[in-house]
């Protein structure tokens, strides 16, 4: 196999391990913070989108030395006798995940803040749980939300580079995403090589978010019908 091809399935592994990640985990922070009306949401969401104005290799700064040996994470994985994070393909997954959490949680929050109340009020006078109408109302009609969330999430851990590099550097095999060897090439005059991973993130994200668009533009078309 060659470098190139194997730097591009450990970055595919890594994008779709951390969209599953954030899917999952941003579910029902996104269902809270849509429905909650606690003086906590402000800060929480300011919490959460912090990656999104915090520089790349600020979050991966900080990250690297919650993780390190002497950080709180790196002192936690050494009493449970886990290999440091740092350097680590465990921990750049880590490191993604925080900084794509705002990029996937967005989409899925205003997805469940467009259902409105009407239907959950609907099921509740059907006398369906809180928890069912939730599985079988609110997540069937936030799944366009889902879709766009995913697609984002996808995509910006496959274009991740500062805080990768930060948090994993650049080993072979482990850490060695798409970005790092884009930039890889470049430092070694190879323009050819990296114009061609270059071209293949162009390419994937734009058929990304043309199927975003096209999915959006059906889902209009459709209420305007209603």
């Amino acid at each position: 196999m060659s470098s190139d091809l194997m730097v591009m399935v450990l970055t595919l592994k890594l994008a779709l391990i951390v969209t599953v990640i954030l899917l999952i985990l941003t579910t029902p922070i996104a269902w809270w913070l849509s429905q909650t009306k606690s003086r906590l949401k402000s800060p929480v969401s300011a919490i959460v989108s912090l990656p999104l104005v915090l520089p790349p290799t600020v979050l991966g700064f900080y990250l690297l030395l919650l993780m390190g040996p002497h950080g709180p994470v790196g002192h936690l994985t050494q009493w449970l006798g886990v290999s440091q994070l740092p350097f680590t393909f465990a921990g750049i997954v880590i490191g993604c995940v925080i900084h794509t959490l705002p990029f996937v949680l967005q989409p899925v929050q205003n997805a469940f803040e467009a259902i409105g109340h009407r239907p959950l009020e609907v099921a509740a006078t059907l006398r369906m749980p809180p928890l069912a109408a939730f599985f079988k109302v609110a997540l069937p009609l936030a799944s366009p939300g889902f879709f766009s969330a995913a697609i984002l999430g996808f995509c910006h851990s496959i274009g991740e580079f500062g805080v990768v590099l930060m948090i994993g550097g650049n080993i072979p095999g482990q850490t060695r995403v798409m970005s790092v060897e884009i930039y890889n090439h470049v430092e070694a005059l190879e323009y050819g090589r990296a114009n061609q991973l270059a071209a293949v993130l162009v390419g994937f994200s734009f058929v990304a978010l043309l199927l975003i668009y096209l999915v959006n533009s059906r889902l209009a078309s459709r209420k305007v019908k209603l």
